[in-house]
């Protein structure tokens, strides 16, 4: 079993920038790739970006150029920064680890609040 606990999130205007933390415990071995996944209300849960055990990420296009996912495999976490924030962003973010056999898991969820 993998946990993932996530923190960071909260309420910021327009413009500014968050930063979303994901560590993770359990057996780390067995995940092969990161990521966060964001569902706004009334909206399907979406892919944020992700990031593999080598490093290699993908994005959404939604926010490619405004956020950056990173991980430090010392401490078994990821980042998301994400900056220049629009109402858009408005979301519950959820951590997800992917295995190597595929089996998925996932965080809580931190919320994410973008005022106009």
């Amino acid at each position: 079993q993998v946990q993932l606990v996530e923190s960071g999130g909260g309420l910021v205007q327009a413009g500014g920038s968050l930063r979303l933390s994901c560590a993770a415990s359990g057996i780390i071995f067995s995940i092969n790739a990161m990521g966060w996944y964001r569902q706004a209300p009334g909206k399907q849960r979406e892919l944020v970006a992700a990031i593999t055990r080598i490093g290699s990420t993908n994005y959404a296009d939604s926010v490619k150029g405004r956020f950056t996912i990173s991980r430090d495999n010392a401490k078994n976490t990821i980042y998301l920064q994400m900056n220049s924030l629009n109402p858009e962003d408005t979301a519950v973010y959820y951590c997800n680890a992917r295995g190597y056999d595929q089996r998925q898991y996932w965080g809580q969820g931190t919320q994410v609040a973008v005022s106009s």
